[in-house]
């Protein structure tokens, strides 16, 4: 669950491409029942199934979630999210600042295909996982990994991380 300040943008953009509940089930994996609980804002969704529906209409991240002014997302048990630049169609990537609790890990699925991103430790470090094992990355350092890959973020320090995190799109 996240913060009952954030709108999820689902039905607009459902409905301005012409799909129905049962299409956007098909494309993104996601219930019907689930869809609708989101669109009603009866249910706040997790930060998975907000990548399940990203990836599935093939819409960045930040066109599905709008913030509360100057806060973020906070999803329970999971990572924070505050976007910093919104996708933008000609560099076609958006920006965020994604915090990670104390002994957090979070597991992100892949992305589409071609999806690339950049992960830069703010205030700490962490570790992030892909091709097959944990990479470290000490504060104020960089690095950059295929994100169509199943890969993960991990807090081992007993201090909340931040990480400034750009994701490319494919052309």
């Amino acid at each position: 669950m996240m913060d009952r300040d954030i709108q999820i943008n689902l039905k607009a953009l459902r409905s301005a491409a012409g799909l129905s509940l049962s299409a956007v089930q098909e494309l993104t994996g996601v219930s019907k029942a689930m869809l609708g609980q989101i669109e009603r804002g009866e249910s706040s969704p997790t930060i998975a199934t907000l990548w399940k529906l990203s990836k599935g209409l093939k819409l960045p991240l930040s066109a599905l979630i709008t913030e509360p002014p100057q806060q973020g997302v906070h999803f329970a048990d999971s990572i924070s999210v505050k976007t910093l630049f919104p996708y933008d169609p000609k560099l076609r990537s958006e920006t965020f600042v994604v915090g990670l609790a104390p002994g957090l890990t979070h597991e992100s699925a892949a992305h589409r295909t071609g999806v690339v991103e950049d992960v830069f430790a703010v205030d700490g470090d962490f570790e992030m996982y892909f091709d097959g094992s944990w990479h470290p990355v000490s504060q104020g350092n960089s690095l950059r990994f295929d994100a169509d890959q199943p890969h993960a973020y991990r807090n081992l320090g007993v201090f909340p991380v931040h990480i400034h995190n750009t994701i490319h799109y494919p052309g």
